[in-house]
């Protein structure tokens, strides 16, 4: 069996699941991550804590998706203009959303299809982000509403 993967990614626990950032480097992962915890920090959020910023571990087990930070990023983000910062985190999280930055099939109304990804046959909720769109509005939407389908 193949060990579990460390991928490019951050993941942010915003509740009692976590959201699994994904996109090409310098689409914005570690600024919407940060944009997260301010947003909890402003009470437009729940609660919001980081799980990994850069790397993310994952991991499968009993049908869910399992994410970690990579131990030696463990409580630190990059912050554009300021560098690392050490801030709380959370060692392990349950991953529920996965939101995809600069996503080529972004689109105004997307197709129930791009709205699932799967990843080692765990289906999840997927945010598609198109390139240059501000995430932080969007996913904020995504996380305080429900669809009208």
């Amino acid at each position: 069996m193949a060990p579990d993967p460390t991928i490019h990614a951050c993941a942010i626990l915003v509740g009692p699941k976590a959201a699994l950032i994904r996109g090409p480097a310098g689409s914005g992962k570690s600024q919407l991550t940060w944009g997260l915890l301010e947003a909890a920090s402003q009470r437009l959020l729940p609660f919001a804590r980081l799980v990994a910023d850069d790397r993310a571990h994952l991991e499968w087990r009993a049908d869910r998706l399992l994410v970690r930070p990579e131990p030696s990023l463990a409580g630190l983000i990059e912050i554009h203009g300021l560098g690392i910062r050490r801030v709380a985190y959370e060692a392990v999280a349950t991953v529920g959303l996965i939101i995809d930055l600069a996503a080529v099939d972004a689109a105004r109304h997307p197709a129930a299809s791009a709205s699932q990804a799967v990843l080692g046959g765990i289906t999840l909720t997927r945010l598609a982000v198109a390139a240059g769109m501000a995430p932080l509005p969007l996913v904020l939407a995504a996380l305080s509403t429900t669809p009208a389908r």
